[in-house]
């Protein structure tokens, strides 16, 4: 729903609330870049799990399965930084960049949102409630289901990484050193890494999900707005 900062900020600009400024820049950038690389992560990712068939010629002739890596390493790489990157920004943007990380959980009417939104997409409701960040629902999915498992992916793929470049590099000492042991072996690290792709691609077919529906039943953009950063609010049917 519209709160008071959120009028201000629209009657500031001397307009109607119709439209309102939510995600800056970094927070789009971050969204997109975000999405590519979970992409070329997914895909890379299946072949190291199941990889393909022998090449034909001679071994020193072939290097698939090492561009293949080099692509998935790259892309975690990615990753964590666009993972920082957000984090910084989290404390010097807008309030809607901070929304992923705060959970209001001792607020009983932030809960009682949830269980409208809820109601909505199990289509109990009849009439959706407007937001311009996320709604609660979401808020609690982007936290558990996105936030907690790209930041589980990020420490196990680069423990595994670590692995590789052994003992002595950034990525064996800040990882590797204590996630391995803390697993009890490296092959149960590479099976709960793989499982948390798993997680992050049901994420990711809800959460498109949602947002088209949203976009069409909710009268009030998603889509665009992750492009444009404005959340626009259309007249609601009779």
């Amino acid at each position: 729903m519209l709160s008071a900062q959120d009028m201000q900020e629209a009657e500031a600009h001397g307009r109607a609330v119709k439209a309102v400024y939510v995600y800056e820049a970094p927070v789009r950038l971050w969204h997109w870049i975000n999405a590519l690389a979970i992409t070329l992560l997914a895909i890379t990712g299946w072949f190291i799990a199941s990889p393909l068939p022998s090449q034909p010629g001679e071994a020193s002739a072939n290097f698939l399965m090492g561009y293949i890596r080099f692509a998935h390493f790259s892309a975690g790489y990615v990753l964590l930084i666009g993972f920082l990157g957000r984090i910084y920004w989290a404390f010097v943007g807008n309030h809607h960049a901070r929304q992923l990380f705060v959970l209001p959980i001792f607020n009983a009417s932030w809960w009682r949102e949830v269980l409208f939104e809820l109601r909505w997409y199990l289509f109990l409701e009849k009439r959706p409630k407007k937001y311009v960040g996320h709604n609660p629902l979401a808020q609690l999915a982007m936290f558990l289901l996105f936030l907690t498992t790209v930041a589980f992916m990020i420490i196990t793929g680069f423990a595994l990484y670590g692995e590789g470049t052994q003992e002595g590099s950034w990525a064996h000492t800040l990882f590797t050193s204590w996630v391995i042991p803390l697993f009890g072996q490296s092959q149960n690290v590479h099976t709960w890494h793989h499982l948390g792709l798993w997680v992050i691609i049901v994420f990711v077919l809800v959460h498109v999900y949602a947002a088209l529906r949203e976009d069409i039943m909710s009268r009030q953009s998603l889509v665009s707005t992750m492009l444009s950063g404005w959340r626009m609010f259309k007249d609601d049917k009779p």
